[in-house]
């Protein structure tokens, strides 16, 4: 009579048929050396399609329509006194250019923009803080800009010729006027979108009135005001349009108002094209602006 020593319930195990432990696996003693395993990388899903440069992507579109453009000129579909073709556009452009014409005017433009952004962004930008750090500061501002912001700025030209003139003063006007209140309405808007527990926190560390709004109020309101600057200088070019207009004698627009009366599509799209260009220009100032000072916000890029 045989008498077994393994525990009750308990089956009995074979040794040798027990496998040893794999090279992933860590034992009671470290790691087990062993070959090592074959792991298949996981590829995100955007990386394994073909990656197409970006810029070739953005050319594209712009590449298309003027194909499409000039297909149409010269299939007759769109005669010169309608449109001028690419080709003749690209000719005027490069006389402009080559009598000084053209770059006199964007001079004059730009130096007229710049002024009027600047007085519109101070102004917008003074406002909005008035209003947002202080509530009696809203109760005084925030009305009678939200009255004149309905107001269509170009209604204003002839006022603004009777009190200053056909000089360079209105022109600036009509541009301040235009810039002042999206920037106001962003900056005011990012100050009062700051989290209050953040402001709460701010406090807890004793962070002085001053401390807080340095540190935490226009730091959260700062894309805000990024976002209401890009507004503002496209704004700022459409109200250049309209200011350059009106009794001007130097500038983009006056070379438009001239091509006009002599019937010249070549010249007035020439315009339209250097207003376009100096506003994207403008735009990728901002834009690169925004990379430099909000490098501490993730954001979704798109995918």
């Amino acid at each position: 009579m045989s008498i077994s020593h393994a525990p009750p319930d308990s089956p009995e195990t074979d040794i040798s048929e027990t496998s040893p432990p794999s090279a992933a696996e860590p034992t009671a003693f470290g790691p087990v050396s062993g070959p090592p395993l074959d792991l298949e990388p996981i590829v995100p899903t955007s990386s394994r399609r073909t990656r197409v440069p970006r810029w070739l992507r953005r050319t594209t579109g712009p590449v298309l329509l003027l194909a499409l453009w000039q297909l149409l000129s010269s299939t007759g579909v769109l005669t010169a006194d309608v449109l001028a073709s690419p080709g003749r556009i690209a000719q005027v452009a490069g006389d402009l250019i080559s009598d000084g014409s053209l770059t006199s005017a964007m001079t004059t433009s730009l130096q007229r923009v710049a002024g009027g952004l600047l007085l519109g962004a101070l102004i917008g930008t003074g406002l909005a803080l008035v209003s947002g750090l202080f509530r009696i500061g809203e109760d005084i501002v925030d009305a009678p800009v939200q009255m004149l912001r309905t107001v269509p700025f170009v209604g204003l030209i002839p006022l603004f010729i009777i009190w200053f003139g056909i000089g360079e003063a209105p022109k600036i006007a009509i541009i301040t006027l235009g810039v002042t209140f999206p920037l106001y309405l962003n900056v005011y808007a990012g100050i009062r979108g700051v989290d209050a527990q953040l402001i709460e926190a701010g406090e807890s560390l004793g962070l002085s009135r001053w401390g807080l709004v340095r540190h935490v109020i226009l730091p959260g309101a700062l894309p805000g005001a990024m976002t209401g600057l890009r507004y503002s200088l496209g704004i700022s070019w459409l109200a250049l349009v309209f200011a350059e207009q009106v009794n001007a004698d130097s500038g983009i627009g006056f070379l438009m108002v001239q091509a006009r009366d002599f019937l010249r599509t070549d010249v007035i799209v020439v315009c339209l094209i250097v207003y376009a260009f100096l506003g994207l220009l403008a735009d990728f100032i901002v834009r690169s602006l925004e990379r430099l000072l909000l490098q501490w916000r993730p954001t979704f890029t798109g995918r």
